[in-house]
């Protein structure tokens, strides 16, 4: 049985709603490759809450387009189960992005030092791995940076002696870093200056999951409604 009345607005939200659904869902996906782009570029590796987080993200991401799918289904065709089945799962993502919000709170030293343990590290290898070498370098440039705590960190990696990449340099040349002056080049760390990158940008990412929370809760409230109406019309019938 059709729905009539205020739900046939009801179910014309619901699809607006569901389109809303699959755009953010492309956008996790989005936003979790990017994320696995990144950490692969800060040398992040192994089954840590670092690593897994573009995971969970890209999962996500994939698990309501597939809701949204299901929700389209059940209000085009007015199934109750279809729908019933839609705000549960769509309670289900709520809840693991609100576990996903509290594990990065609670991890958020972790990963920090996670990431300076692995960068101190690479740049041990930084002499003699060129892709190493290359990732570093980009990470410096482009972060302005210089070693993990600061330049001198450098003084313990580099044989030649008052050395830094030349990626450290405040205006690179080839050499730039051999024999440098300090006003010449970035003295703070790469840990800290990502960290406040990061930190900048946290509030960013939070309200954009708080505008998908918002739009989730508004899912699940329309698609009760539009099974409350389907239900009193199987009962009519």
């Amino acid at each position: 049985m059709a729905v009539e009345g205020g739900m046939k607005c009801v179910k014309f939200l619901l699809y607006v709603l569901l389109l809303v659904f699959c755009a953010c869902a492309v956008g996790l996906i989005a936003v979790g490759v990017g994320t696995h782009l990144v950490l692969n570029q800060t040398i992040t590796h192994g089954a840590t809450p670092s690593f897994l987080l573009p995971v969970v993200i890209i999962a996500v991401g994939a698990f309501l387009f597939l809701v949204a799918f299901v929700g389209c289904c059940g209000a085009c065709k007015e199934n109750y189960c279809l729908m019933i089945t839609f705000a549960i799962f769509l309670s289900l993502i709520m809840l693991v992005e609100v576990a996903a919000a509290i594990a990065g709170y609670v991890f958020r030293d972790k990963v920090r030092s996670e990431f300076n343990k692995d960068f101190r590290q690479q740049m041990k290898n930084y002499p003699k791995d060129n892709q190493t070498a290359s990732i570093l370098d980009k990470m410096q440039k482009d972060f302005e940076c210089c070693g993990a705590a600061n330049y001198t960190d450098w003084e313990k990696i580099l044989t030649t002696t008052n050395q830094v990449p030349d990626s450290c340099c405040v205006n690179i040349t080839h050499n730039c870093g051999i024999n440098f002056v300090v006003k010449d080049i970035h003295t703070e760390g790469c840990v800290e200056k990502i960290a406040a990158w990061l930190r900048k940008n946290v509030l960013v990412v939070a309200a954009a999951a708080l505008g998908i929370a918002f739009v989730e809760i508004l899912g699940i409230v329309l698609a009760c409604c539009l099974v409350k109406s389907i239900r009193s019309g199987y009962e009519v019938m």
